[in-house]
């Protein structure tokens, strides 16, 4: 199993962040096999592109709540990571309170 679980929708509460607020946060390693992505759609045009990141950040954004880690942005990138036989990626994770 690639990763923990997979959601249609974000279970935690909305943070508000803008992408500047994202940006403050440092990169951090986290497991895949960690990581509850928020969304089941992969489009796979965009996961075959090699510039999908051109226009967003570079790292992935997840949010721990209430002990997981949920991924809110970054599907595609993360699913390239493990088809690359990754076990870990870098991403930028808010700690929400809850």
């Amino acid at each position: 199993m690639i990763f923990r679980g997979v959601l249609d929708g974000k279970p935690y509460p909305d943070h508000g962040l803008s992408m500047r607020e994202w940006s403050q946060i440092p990169p951090r390693q986290i497991r895949l096999n960690e990581i509850v992505t928020t969304t089941r759609v992969l489009e796979l045009d965009r996961l075959l592109s090699e510039d999908s990141t051109f226009y967003g950040d570079l790292f992935p954004h997840a949010v721990y709540w209430r002990g997981v880690v949920y991924l809110e942005d970054g599907l595609h990138q993360t699913v390239r990571a493990a088809l690359r036989n990754r076990v870990v990626l870098h991403a930028r994770v808010y700690e929400m309170a809850g």
